[in-house]
């Protein structure tokens, strides 16, 4: 019997469209079907507790998929992989790329320590439409500008590939011990913060591709006018279950395509085809530019007077008690469901940013250990394109207005009143136009 061979499912909990996955399949050997909770390596990026809760459902409906045979560990991959295939006399490791630069720099190191062992590694894309290294100006520079990188970059170069069919389930190698779900400690102790948080949402593939399909069926038409409506609800909601891999973006690009076309709802899928673009994006930037999350693009904010955040500030603006109902509402959401809906993200963003002159990475942190879909490049792109720090940000002295944002996407009130009914009564936390003059301020200091 040829010896068994390993797929190593990282951010692509799924069976369909799995490069990796199909690869492993097609060599007819017995598979060990892997999962590493890798804390060591993610050091401070490891995932934040609501992406966690997330995981231990993803897994759980994963291992389902697989027939109870997915083997689950934790700790260091470099040390588990070698012992596996040490143990399991596996010669043949199947994974799909990461681009978060630890990941990156982990999987050059295990390729080179289990090559030197004549263990063979083959890796694919599974995670995004274009790789970073595929779409670059034409002087061979990435893309800092967002809307040339996708109209000349994005959709200038081969279109996505077709989603790749689901293999039938092969024979498992049965002789390796896997920690339970429970053994990673993935769900909050006490209290169970986490029961009321995940009952808002469906999780694993099966799930995601539902979801796609009402989204498809109910939502794409009119997107582009709807979408920055926190109350008409007419955004996807498909970012965890990308992020997790529970879908993959060929499936998501194709299937839309296909429906748009269909439906005549060209603006509105190009406009939603537009925001898958804006991942693909953010990635290009964290891989051309491993620092992203910690250190602003634009060097002159290295010397932004950010003001010392207080304590009891920042909790009030974590807890949406600000006193500007659609930042409140945002908050609030992002406590109850570990989501915000985008426009309301910018909005609350801005408002720590901006009214409060508070650090970009403070908020950074909160959303990676609030959000169920806390992604490393999207997160930080995203909090330096609202800081104006970032490659084709908003200029900084764009500041949102909370009062008048919240009349013009909520004027019904019908999202504040859902989220934030009291906010209302909750006095300010500050004067609006007092907090945008010393921003302004701060801003030309370092003009």
């Amino acid at each position: 019997m040829p010896s068994p061979v390993i797929c190593w499912f990282r951010q692509d909990l799924r069976l369909h469209d799995n490069p990796a996955w199909s690869a492993a399949c097609k060599t007819g050997a017995q598979i060990i079907a892997l999962y590493i909770l890798d804390d060591k390596n993610s050091a401070q990026w490891k995932m934040g507790s609501s992406s966690r809760v997330w995981l231990h459902h993803s897994l759980e409906m994963l291992n389902k998929s697989l027939g109870g045979n997915l083997v689950m560990m934790s700790g260091d991959a470099k040390t588990i992989l070698s012992e596996l295939t040490e143990k399991s006399h596996s010669d043949k490791i199947f994974w799909n790329r990461c681009y978060e630069p630890w990941r990156s720099a982990r999987d050059k190191d295990i390729k080179e320590t289990l090559t030197s062992k004549n263990i063979q590694i083959e890796s694919f894309n599974g995670s995004l439409l274009w790789e970073p290294w595929e779409i670059k100006k034409q002087d061979g520079t990435p893309y800092r500008v967002f809307t040339p990188y996708f109209r000349k970059g994005c959709l200038g170069s081969p279109p996505p590939r077709a989603p790749i069919p689901c293999p039938p389930l092969p024979s498992f190698h049965r002789d390796i011990k896997s920690k339970s779900l429970d053994e990673l400690n993935l769900l909050p102790k006490y209290p169970s913060w986490d029961i009321p948080m995940i009952s808002y949402w469906k999780v694993g593939e099966q799930a995601a591709d539902k979801q796609l399909d009402i989204f498809l069926e109910t939502k794409l038409d009119g997107y582009k006018d709807k979408r920055n409506y926190p109350s008409l609800d007419q955004t996807s909601k498909l970012s965890p279950h990308l992020h997790f891999g529970e879908i993959s973006p060929h499936q998501v690009w194709h299937r839309s395509t296909e429906c748009g076309i269909k439906s005549s709802a060209g603006p509105d899928l190009d406009c939603f085809q537009s925001e898958l673009a804006w991942r693909e994006f953010s990635y290009s930037l964290l891989y051309y530019n491993p620092d992203l999350p910690e250190k602003p693009l634009n060097k002159k904010f290295e010397q932004f007077d950010w003001v010392s955040p207080d304590n009891e500030t920042l909790e009030r603006w974590q807890k949406g008690e600000t006193g500007y109902p659609i930042v409140d509402a945002g908050m609030r959401e992002l406590w109850a469901t570990g989501y915000m809906h985008n426009r309301v993200r910018m909005i609350t963003a801005s408002f720590l940013i901006k009214d409060l002159r508070y650090h970009w990475r403070i908020g950074e942190d909160w959303f990676w250990d609030t959000l169920v879909d806390a992604n490393l490049a999207n997160n930080a792109a995203s909090w330096q394109w609202v800081a104006g720090c970032g490659a084709d940000a908003a200029p900084y002295f764009r500041i949102f207005n909370p009062t008048t944002q919240g009349e013009k996407f909520d004027p019904e009130n019908e999202y504040i009143n859902k989220c934030a009914p009291d906010s209302h009564k909750i006095k300010p936390l500050v004067d609006h136009k007092k907090a945008r003059e010393k921003a302004l301020e701060a801003f030309k200091a370092i003009k």
